[in-house]
């Protein structure tokens, strides 16, 4: 909208400032002058007049009072503009998108170069060996039947029967009349049939005596054909139909009239309108309908199935989109063949040499083909599904993309402890399979480990992002610049765990693995940690709902039943037209994506099998090493120190007798003593951050900080420390859990 600014008002003697209008919501409008009192000169709600100042300026002669030196333009209420926006989004583009895309122009082109070789093909092939043949067994007939035919109308043999009424009739009068109107019309049409005879006898002798062979060829054909084509027998014709399928037969109005009718969505007394025409749209058809008023979008889709059926074509080639312009309007997309059953290709990682995980990136296509771009920015996903349908493949592409940028921390564990995620040790900070020790290492006490690790990292985030200058952190929040900083240490992550029901239902740690991995889905994803997890068990017992509900985007592939849908999608997705359980076992690495954006649809998932998958995580690899991002499991380093279990009896054993208050330093360096293999590291860094790491380790366990006073050579020293209190309420609690379990 077009702002225009109110005049200056008269100037202050006393140098005070006036109140002004900043916009103009209408044309001024000119009225008497103000008065003189500068109380009144003060613009005031409603009033967008102003008095001139007095000035010498020749320019302004001929100005009356209180006019405008530069009239203001013209602006709309936002009623009108809001109005004229949705007029503009309603007008018919001058061109189908089909003509202005250069990839729909393709597909289109393509359709029809795939048609019409197909059915040239088709007649191509027999024509020599069933065509000719056939002519020459019809054209026999057919010369019989044009015989007949040109003698039946010489001789009025259509009168015939008329005659012959009035002679049974005894109406002597109807029958000259009739009689003379025969004779009159054989003698005319006999004079013409004889005319034209000789005619195409000479004709025909010319074109044999002065014609070329190929001429006279080409005419012997051309009668032949004609004579066969008319001595073809009704249920035999001479040409087949070309036997092509569905996906190359022209859709017309009527077969999308009889779907609706089959459907139950129109009557005898109410049916469809189109609003435009049916065209080609891609590899398929568009078809804008209005169904009869009172019917809805809604009511369409819970007809889905029997719209396909009334077309002749499967569910999966019939896609309903839902028009904002009117509540009954709904456009159809039928594709020439199940495009669900189409891979998507390789993965487009294959060929990038690095990712920007702060951008959209490649994950699949839709079922028009068109990309379908991902993004874990701010956001937990889940992915659901029945085995061998895909699953991990589709969430493997998203952390193979995250390990492309190398400025992504990634955490995976798998429950199945499969061959699918194993490369990843090649990159990942923290990485762990199945659920069963092996060569020394708990995979789950090390997920839990890590849980805790990302935890405190978590809360240390909001801390110090709340903490930076403003010219660092204007906003608050985490920034590109921010996350790829080494110093500042908090890089976007990606956090995933394949069958994680494994971990959920574990007898031991289930449930506090249960606890953060809740706190993470929820809270994580503000200050750049997504969580990503995956199953093949999404009821409430394997997978509770209290971590379900905190994964902002979802994503089913094929499932059992449609309640299994809802599960995995949210409530309600099944009235919205959501439905993974219709997906069919072909439709590999194919599901149905919520919440990544705002719009929900098909997603064709990329495929990266393992020696793709190995190929990206070698080049991601060397990527990191290059830039330095290296850390964790994939250089060797074992999580600093093993918090979860050793922190808290470590510090009650370096806490003094009767020290009910320590300052966190002091407790570090004595940390560092006690196993300088472990926090040795925490010793060596400054007092600040040396504090925070013992503060960041015990918050698992629900350990504060407090201001400790304490008095040194004479001067008060403030810092902050731990209680010998919240140590042994700790360890008590703990004591109980494991009794307990």
């Amino acid at each position: 909208m077009t702002e225009t600014t109110a005049f200056p008002p008269p100037e202050d003697p006393e140098g005070t400032e006036q109140p002004t209008a900043d916009i103009v919501p209408f044309p001024l409008k000119k009225t008497d002058p103000a008065p003189a009192d500068l109380s009144e000169g003060v613009v005031k709600p409603g009033e967008w007049e102003a008095e001139l100042p007095d000035t010498d300026d020749p320019e302004a002669d001929g100005l009356t009072e209180g006019a405008p030196v530069d009239p203001p333009r013209e602006v709309y209420p936002p009623s009108v503009a809001e109005w004229m926006e949705a007029k503009d989004k309603a007008r018919m583009p001058v061109l189908p998108d089909w003509v202005k895309l250069p990839d729909q122009r393709t597909a289109v082109r393509k359709w029809a170069i795939r048609h019409y070789s197909a059915v040239v093909g088709y007649h191509a092939v027999r024509l020599p060996l069933v065509y000719t043949p056939k002519i020459c067994v019809y054209s026999p007939r057919g010369a019989w039947r044009w015989s007949a035919a040109i003698g039946r109308w010489v001789f009025d043999a259509e009168g015939k029967t008329l005659r012959l009424a009035s002679v049974a009739n005894e109406d002597a009068a109807e029958y000259l009349k009739l009689s003379r109107q025969r004779n009159d019309r054989v003698r005319l049409r006999g004079i013409v049939a004889t005319i034209a005879g000789f005619v195409g006898l000479a004709a025909a002798l010319t074109l044999y005596v002065m014609a070329p062979s190929w001429l006279l060829m080409l005419a012997v054909a051309t009668l032949t054909t004609t004579l066969g084509v008319v001595g073809a027998p009704a249920d035999r014709p001479l040409i087949d139909m070309a036997k092509v399928t569905f996906r190359k037969r022209k859709l017309s109005s009527d077969i999308v009239i009889r779907a609706h009718e089959a459907s139950g969505l129109t009557t005898k007394d109410q049916t469809i309108a189109f609003p435009r025409p049916i065209g080609r749209d891609g590899d398929g058809w568009r078809v804008v309908v209005d169904l009869p008023y009172g019917k809805t979008f809604e009511d369409a889709m819970k007809a889905h199935a029997r719209l396909a059926s009334g077309m002749d074509i499967a569910p999966t080639q019939l896609f309903l989109d839902k028009d904002e312009t009117s509540g009954r309007r709904v456009s159809y997309w039928i594709a020439d063949r199940d495009p669900l059953a189409v891979p998507s290709g390789k993965s487009p990682l294959l060929g990038a040499t690095r990712v920007d995980f702060w951008k959209p990136f490649p994950w699949g296509v839709d079922e028009r083909g068109n990309p379908v771009m991902a993004t874990m920015l701010w956001l937990s996903l889940l992915v659901g599904a029945v085995p061998r349908q895909g699953k991990t493949f589709s969430a493997r592409t998203i952390a193979l993309a995250a390990a492309l940028d190398p400025y992504v921390r990634l955490y995976v564990f798998d429950g199945k402890a499969s061959p699918d995620w194993r490369t990843f040790a090649k990159v990942a900070h923290r990485i762990g399979f199945g659920i069963v020790p092996k060569n020394g290492v708990d995979p789950v006490q090390h997920l839990l480990t890590s849980l805790r690790e990302l935890k405190a990292d978590v809360e240390d985030r909001y801390h110090r992002l709340s903490e930076l200058p403003l010219h660092v952190c204007p906003e608050g929040k985490l920034t590109p610049e921010i996350s790829r900083d080494k110093k500042l240490n908090m890089p976007l992550t990606l956090f995933v765990v394949d069958e994680v029901q494994e971990y959920l239902t574990h007898p031991e740690h289930g449930k506090e693995i249960l606890s953060l991995m809740v706190y993470l889905a929820r809270v994580a994803p503000a200050v750049g940690v997504s969580v990503m997890t995956a199953t093949q068990k999404p009821d409430d017992k394997a997978c509770p709902s209290e971590l379900r509900d905190q994964h902002q985007a979802r994503f089913a592939l094929r499932v059992g039943a449609y309640q299994v849908s809802d599960t995995i999608l949210g409530a309600g997705s099944y009235s919205e037209g959501l439905d993974a359980s219709k997906l069919l076992k072909s439709h590999k690495g194919v599901g149905l994506l919520k919440g990544m954006s705002d719009d929900s649809g098909i997603v064709r998932t990329y495929l990266a099998d393992g020696r793709d998958a190995d190929r990206i995580l070698t080049r991601a690899a060397a990527l990191r090493e290059a830039e330095g991002t290296l850390s964790g499991d994939a250089v060797g380093e074992a999580p600093a120190p093993e918090t979860s279990a050793t922190i808290l009896d470590d510090v009650a054993a370096v806490l003094g007798k009767g020290e009910a208050k320590v300052w966190s330093e002091t407790v570090v360096d004595r940390l560092a003593d006690l196993r300088p293999d472990v926090y040795g590291p925490w010793a060596e860094l400054e007092p600040k951050p040396k504090a925070e790491a013992l503060t960041a380790a015990l918050k698992p366990f629900g350990i504060g900080t407090v201001q400790i006073s304490r008095r040194i050579d004479g001067e008060q020293v403030n810092k902050r420390g731990i209680k010998r209190d919240d140590i042994a309420t700790a360890i008590t609690e703990r004591n109980k859990k494991r009794d307990a379990g």
